[in-house]
């Protein structure tokens, strides 16, 4: 099998939709001897962030000396990236040796029903890093977290990003429903480590939190990240928690909102490798005691492409995964403080089953001019739903036929208003899935990057 041939097998299964459930999980991964018991772990969970605290945190357990597996979705120009061991991807060659593997033992299994696209890729992820002998997993879900293919794993440090309302047909219709959904990635004793939190969502982390015997912690009320610089390459904060402050700390990613991710990574890895003499958890602590200076050199190692992310500067050119309202306010508030002076070529891409009204309207105040660009996906939105909102705010919306077409008009109006003496820049965002076409449009090596899930 080759590795494209291994590849849209794997997407093939996307046929049999997304089934929330641990027991097929569970079957398969026994029926490999149990991969995800050869590594301790960080389990992920959220709405926004997650995906920025899991590359924080493989960064930081990667400069304390650790062998590190990352275990992330959706990919942007790949699928390798999804699995990752000390930052590199997975090989093609291992991808279409594992895929026969698992593909042939199932086959002989047959009580054990087919695995969804997700349920394939988390075995795949296992065995990887199994073989590959990693100390550590920093492993993300997919979706939700009680019913998520990853949640047969027993964490050391569970985390928590901020929850919001999405894949409410999956998880619920209120915050509350959805936290309780998420917050079943939680184990009897473990500690959790959380974002800052609507109320509804604190009281149910709190309650399950108490249930389990979960030691927790808040962002901004056991530990905070104070931001003492913001710009286009990343921030600074002071890091303050009970056992230690960390001053002018940086974090090269960019937005303010990335202060909060980078305070719940290092608190997560505190409750791993202690700071020395940190006296408040340490005796929970796992780990040998690391140096503040481990801390800096893995904050400023990390990296997560695809969110406020410049991908060129001629024109500036900046890319950012927002794909719901959440995510959509946060971006508006980076440009608030550091766009006010250009003139921006706002391109947006969305799919259809999401609140495209609410991503929308943070972010067309910031546009000069907007393009529409409809990525290659059955689920994207439609051009005239995203030109209907637009005209009703006042615009004239450029359009294009697809992601490649739309960002090149878009860098040649932001090239033409510097011509003419403006700042300009180039903003695209709406989607993961637009992301990564326009990184593949700008050079980046999409192998089968077209290739996606239906998440």
């Amino acid at each position: 099998m080759s590795y494209r041939e291994a590849i849209e097998y794997i997407l093939s299964l996307q046929q049999l939709g997304i089934k929330l459930g641990l027991e097929k999980m569970q079957r398969m991964a026994g029926l490999f001897g149990n991969p995800e018991r050869s590594f301790r772990c960080i389990h992920i969970a959220g709405t926004n962030g997650k995906g920025s605290v899991a590359a924080m945190c493989a960064s930081l357990l990667k400069a304390s000396g650790c062998r590190v597996g990352l275990y992330t979705s959706p990919h942007l120009v790949s699928f390798t990236e999804r699995i990752r061991v000390d930052d590199e991807p997975i090989a093609e060659s291992d991808v279409v040796r594992l895929a026969d593997h698992v593909r042939e033992q199932l086959a002989q299994s047959p009580d054990i029903p087919a695995p969804t696209f997700f349920e394939f890729t988390t075995l795949l992820a296992f065995l990887h890093f199994r073989e590959r002998g990693i100390d550590w997993a920093v492993i993300e879900t997919g979706m939700g977290g009680r019913l998520d293919a990853t949640n047969i794993v027993q964490p050391d440090v569970t985390v928590l990003t901020r929850i919001g309302l999405d894949h409410q047909e999956y998880l619920g219709q209120t915050l509350a429903e959805i936290a309780r959904e998420k917050a079943g990635i939680m184990k009897p004793a473990v500690p959790l480590i959380s974002a800052g939190q609507a109320d509804e969502v604190a009281q149910v982390l709190s309650a399950s939190a108490e249930a389990l015997g979960c030691p927790v912690m808040f962002f901004d009320r056991d530990f905070s990240g104070r931001v003492l610089k913001s710009g286009f390459e990343g921030i600074v904060i002071d890091y303050v928690s009970p056992a230690e402050t960390i001053e002018h700390l940086t974090v090269p990613l960019a937005g303010r909102h990335q202060a909060e991710n980078a305070a719940i990574a290092i608190s997560a890895f505190r409750r791993i490798f202690p700071s020395p003499g940190g006296s408040d958890y340490a005796l929970q602590a796992t780990e040998r005691p690391v140096s503040q200076e481990i801390v800096r050199l893995g904050m400023a190692a990390s990296c997560w492409p695809g969110r406020l992310e410049v991908v060129d500067r001629d024109p500036l050119t900046i890319v950012d995964g927002a794909h719901n309202p959440a995510a959509a306010t946060a971006l508006a508030a980076f440009l608030a403080d550091h766009a006010a002076g250009y003139r921006i070529a706002l391109v947006l891409g969305i799919l259809a089953d999401k609140d495209i009204a609410g991503i929308m309207q943070p972010l067309l105040p910031h546009a000069a001019q907007l393009f529409l660009a409809p990525p290659q996906t059955s689920r994207a939105a439609s051009i005239p739903v995203l030109a209907e909102i637009a005209r009703a705010a006042g615009f004239r919306p450029h359009h294009g036929s697809s992601v490649h077409e739309a960002l090149r008009a878009a860098r040649d109006w932001s090239r033409a208003e510097q011509s003419d003496g403006q700042n300009a820049l180039v903003l695209l965002t709406g989607s993961l899935y637009t992301v990564g076409e326009a990184c593949a449009s700008l050079g980046m090596p999409a192998v089968l990057g077209s290739l996606r899930e239906h998440r």
